[in-house]
């Protein structure tokens, strides 16, 4: 049992309980007015208490035992509205069929990281949301020992229940709580053992399943209020063009149609957050009181749009190109292929070096050299871009789905000049985000429109809206090299990786540590194109392309792949290279030794074509074995064994639904997926040209094992995403005897690569 010190959040506390000292607290619902009579009877089933009080930001406890735990980060379908109550409850000693789940909202006072991003959620919030139930706990004991007369060690809690064994008496937390409410919060708390734990580490439906399944309203999308309008924006056909002027009369005259203009949402003199990057800052709006008005008002507005030199000024290397040029300064996919190809055959900015690579390959009897290549990728999430905005003068109400609220608060705060204080961000649901929605323009652009019309609005993006002006995954390029001595060891190791414009290389990661002789090049290439995070960023592309350059040089070697990876790591272990290694050799070899137990990798069924691929991202290891077969060229993929070391899992369910997903979406944008531009202009702008995986494409089945080591959770939205395309790759290889160098492996396996 681990104690902590409960200052992290005690002023917030006391601040809690100074509100509580009301008495009722007024829960809060953006959804209320849209709540259906099945919720309201469900609540009933629970015998909805006559009054709440409040221990701590945390949690409230009703009159009658009912918990309320607020769920403090977005929910994006991670399951942390879920997994995150767990934590308190567990530490709360409270029967979990009596716990209620809440959407907390936007309070940097009470809660940290209040966001989805980097799969942190858990890791972030595992010691203070378990110190928040474990404190609550502790207040309730000690009212309990106060009214009874007796110490505080004599008592014991079990699912909300407080007993003491000497006078054979007990008491709920719901008749206990308002004394409770009245202790002083305690200096430190102790926490659980591992092995007491009663609710971490069992599957807990998910708190929205019921509503998500019936189609009841949790999403963005789904808020309504009485008189707002719906607004949707007309951005710039190309990256690298900007608004010049516009012709919108015939379309302000149309039924519905409440105004069109344009507005600037990052003036040149704002300071902006990092989660400030709009594709096109200044666009075209239209307002009217149906998506429908609205969408055929859009197509009468006639929009003038110019280049905008200055950004192909900034770009030097672009400059040089004579098709670029021709262009008139607009990019192009086959430009961004040739000029990657071209800079990474030089020399780049070293990041790391071990030994002495250059007399390493100078000296070896075989060098292996191969390059690696991604496109740009758009988000596509399930649910379009939208927010709600309702700004008046004194106050801005903001409801949406959203990664990073708290960057967005600030954003509008400046953008409005309006104090943060006036203004509320509330979260909705996600209906999907992978990066897309850590992003903030689209919320500003909500506040500026709901403020120039005096008007609520809920902003809505169409899917050509999002894809043609996203915020991408970037293209990526690598080239590995390997030296192998006379005897086939392997004795230096070269990675010159760089994109547009962001570099995928992780240089401290395996297989730096490994090998004696190391290097890592890094560079980039400027772009109009806008990038930013895209589920496991960087390491979505790089890990794929190296793990399938191990693969062949295991063959090269004539080793079987994942004892060639254990040999390394064995080394790594017992005897690292440099002192940056920033992963644990011994934990990345436990993945791939569960892997290839479960996978029953030496007794593979010769039928099938079998890719391993093993990596560390996020805190977190996975290793994975896919099985596929060949039928008329299109692979079937028949099964896939993920081995995965996240620590603790909180949620078994959960857990698995997260490393199935994070599977398929690797498979699927490895495999179909990529966003091309032709003279700026995305050439895909839907689903009928960009190309997802389908339901009858993914794999048949999907085993999932974890690691059980007690160790703190780490990551797992994000880790089981970039190997997988490494195990995808491999087994290509072995079913069609071509490796796979570009991606989507579907072109390069058919040969239909345009660019």
């Amino acid at each position: 049992m681990s104690k902590v010190k409960t200052g992290i959040g005690r002023r917030s506390f006391i601040k809690s309980v100074s509100l509580a000292g009301g008495g009722l607290v007024i829960g809060f619902s953006w959804l209320g007015c849209a709540r259906g009579k099945e919720e309201a009877e469900a609540e009933l089933a629970m015998q909805m208490p006559d009054e709440w009080f409040e221990l701590n930001g945390y949690l409230k406890i009703g009159d009658n035992g009912i918990v309320t735990i607020y769920s403090p980060n977005p929910e994006i379908g991670q399951n942390v509205k879920t997994s995150m109550p767990m934590l308190v409850a567990e530490e709360l000693d409270v029967d979990w069929n009596n716990v209620l789940v809440e959407q907390a909202p936007l309070n940097t006072e009470v809660f940290t990281r209040q966001l989805a991003g980097g799969s942190q959620s858990i890791r972030q919030g595992w010691e203070s949301l378990r110190m928040a139930g474990a404190t609550a706990r502790q207040m309730l004991l000690t009212a309990a020992a106060a009214q009874w007369e007796v110490p505080v060690s004599e008592l014991s809690v079990e699912n909300g229940v407080i007993r003491h064994s000497g006078s054979d008496r007990s008491i709920g937390y719901g008749e206990i709580a308002r004394a409770a409410v009245d202790v002083e919060v305690p200096e430190e708390v102790q926490l659980k053992d591992n092995n007491n734990f009663k609710i971490i580490g069992t599957s807990r439906k998910n708190v929205d399943a019921k509503k998500i399944v019936t189609g009841q309203p949790l999403y963005g999308l789904d808020i309504q209020r009485e008189d707002m309008l719906i607004a949707m924006i007309i951005q710039p056909p190309a990256f690298g063009m900007e608004f010049k002027n516009m012709d919108a009369e015939k379309a302000k005259g149309m039924p519905g149609i409440r105004d069109v203009f344009s507005i600037n949402t990052y003036p040149d003199d704002m300071e902006k957050e990092w989660s400030d990057v709009g594709a096109f800052p200044q666009v075209v709006v239209v307002v009217g009181d149906s998506t429908w008005q609205v969408m055929q008002a859009r197509k009468e507005i006639k929009v003038e749009w110019d280049l905008r030199p200055e950004l192909v000024k900034e770009i030097e290397i672009l400059e040089k190109s004579p098709a670029l040029r021709d262009s008139g300064g607009l990019e192009n996919s086959n430009i961004h292929s040739t000029l990657m190809a071209e800079v990474a055959s030089k020399k780049a900015e070293m990041i790391r070096k071990d030994g002495d690579p250059e007399a390493a390959f100078k000296n070896a009897a075989k060098v292996i050299e191969r390059s690696y290549s991604c496109p740009y990728l758009a988000h596509n999430c399930m649910e379009p871009m939208n927010f709600f905005a309702n700004v008046t003068n004194d106050k801005a109400e903001l409801i949406g789905p959203i990664q990073t609220p708290e960057f967005a608060e600030k954003s509008i705060s400046k953008r409005l000049g309006m104090d943060l204080e006036n203004i509320d961000i509330q979260m909705s649901r996600m209906g999907g985000g992978f990066g897309r929605r850590l992003y903030g323009h689209f919320v500003v652009e909500a506040a500026l429109i709901s403020q120039k019309m005096g008007a609520p609005i809920k902003l809505v993006y169409t899917r050509e809206d999002d894809m043609t002006n996203g915020v991408y995954r970037p293209a990526y390029y690598v080239t590995y090299r390997a030296a192998l001595d006379a005897n086939n060891n392997l004795t230096a190791f070269h990675v010159n990786a760089g994109g547009m414009s962001e570099s995928p290389l992780f240089a401290n990661r395996f297989p730096a540590g490994a090998i004696d002789n190391y290097l890592a090049e890094s560079w980039t290439v400027d772009s109009n194109i806008s990038i930013g995070a895209f589920r496991a960023p960087r390491s979505n592309f790089i890990a794929g392309a190296e793990q399938s350059f191990l693969d062949e040089l295991a063959e090269e070697m004539g080793k079987d792949p994942i004892e060639f990876r254990l040999e390394m790591l064995k080394r790594a272990q017992n005897d690292p290279v440099g002192e940056n290694n920033d992963y644990d050799p011994a934990r990345f070899a436990g993945v791939l030794e569960l892997v290839r137990e479960k996978s029953s990798w030496n007794n593979s069924n010769t039928s099938q074509s079998r890719g391993v691929s093993a990596y560390y991202c996020h805190n977190s290891y996975v290793a994975q074995v896919l099985d596929l077969t060949l039928r008329n060229n299109e692979p079937v993929i028949d099964r896939v064994v993920c081995a995965v070391d996240c620590g603790i899992v909180v949620n078994p369910d959960a857990a698995i639904n997260m490393v199935e997903g994070g599977t398929i979406d690797g498979i699927g944008h490895g495999l179909y997926s990529q966003l091309t531009f032709e003279n700026g202009i995305t050439q895909q702008s839907n689903f009928d040209s960009y190309r997802l995986i389908r339901h009858r494409e993914a794999p048949k089945k999907i085993d999932v094992h974890f690691v059980d080591n007690g160790i703190d959770p780490t990551g797992l939205g994000e880790p089981p995403y970039p190997p997988v395309i490494g195990a995808l790759a491999n087994a290509l290889y072995k079913a069609s005897g071509k490796r796979m160098y570009k991606q989507p492996f579907i072109s390069e396996l058919q040969g239909e690569f345009k660019t």
